[in-house]
């Protein structure tokens, strides 16, 4: 799932789904942005693929933000039953 701001440049409603080998963060980035190569940028840098610091990524009530991007996300994402989240951070003060 993604921030409706991406959702929208997407022009797609509700989860986007990918299909993906290997269940990792980055397989599954790379599969959104081939499916979808509007979101090119926005996520990742274009240059270096690195997330962009204002996006969280959360699964099975788990914050990933941290995690490599090529740690094997859960089980139950790489099955299909839980989604990976992106999430727009919440900043100020």
């Amino acid at each position: 799932m993604l921030p409706q701001h991406l959702r929208t440049l997407a022009k797609v409603t509700g989860e986007l789904t990918v299909e993906v080998s290997a269940a990792t963060q980055r397989s599954v980035l790379d599969a959104v942005e081939e499916q979808y190569p509007m979101l090119c940028g926005t996520i990742r840098d274009h240059a270096t693929k690195e997330r962009r610091a204002f996006l969280r990524f959360f699964a099975c009530q788990e914050d990933l933000s941290h995690e490599s991007i090529d740690t094997p996300l859960p089980q139950e994402v790489a099955e299909g039953r839980e989604p990976l989240l992106v999430i727009g951070a919440v900043a100020g003060g």
